[in-house]
């Protein structure tokens, strides 16, 4: 008997399950290098965690700062978890 036996699962779907989870933590290693800030204009701009997205200005009324400011922290981010994953290959 094998796993997928036990899980009653096709094999490529319990082997998906793994690679996705394991993607998952890779990116959340990689989201804990950015900035505080950084972090939480993609928490709140893409509903990490919590599944609300918002737009610039509400994060931007959020923090107190300009809808540009968060236009440029959000692409710096985004540029930086790129670049991370991208030197793993």
């Amino acid at each position: 008997m094998i796993l997928m036996d036990v899980l009653g699962t096709d094999a490529q779907e319990v082997s998906d399950v793994v690679e996705n989870r394991f993607e998952e933590q890779n990116l959340l290693e990689k989201f804990k290098k950015l900035s505080k800030r950084e972090r939480k204009v993609l928490e709140m701009r893409y509903g990490l965690f919590s599944g609300l997205q918002r737009t610039q200005r509400e994060i931007a009324k959020v923090l107190g700062i300009s809808r540009s400011y968060v236009s440029r922290i959000e692409k710096k981010a985004i540029k930086k978890l790129f670049n991370e994953l991208s030197h793993e290959r």
